[in-house]
């Protein structure tokens, strides 16, 4: 049996993969990182301008959701003492980290649909 040669030294592998699983897990799911984005592009928002910007999300899990996202200091919560109560969600500049990341994200999933859409469109014999 041969014995295993790091071809990337540089690469702390098992610290790196635990650190991307931490990512992974925090980010895990359908809505997280959609919410991110439209903070990020739009800025602050209220909840209901949340709620219709992040197309298919109910209520309940866009509450959910934010409250991981608040917790884990990626987004504020602002309740104003207006009547009635208006809560306004924010991107934290520790979230702001992210930003680059949604982005590039964003323009790999164009490209992909465009190499996709292009790779099943029929060969004209």
């Amino acid at each position: 049996m041969k014995p295993y040669i790091n071809r990337y030294p540089e690469c702390d592998y098992k610290g790196r993969t635990r650190a991307l699983s931490d990512a992974m897990e925090l980010l895990q799911g359908k809505w997280k990182v959609l919410i991110i984005a439209v903070l990020c592009c739009r800025g602050q928002k209220r909840f209901s301008e949340l709620h219709q910007e992040v197309e298919g999300i109910s209520a309940k899990m866009l509450t959910r959701e934010l409250q991981v996202l608040e917790l884990n200091l990626l987004v504020t919560r602002t309740v104003c003492s207006t009547k009635p109560v208006t809560v306004k969600y924010e991107i934290t500049p520790y979230g702001k980290t992210l930003e680059k990341i949604v982005f590039q994200l964003m323009d790999w999933g164009k490209e992909h649909r465009r190499y996709i859409m292009a790779s099943t469109q029929p060969v004209n014999s």
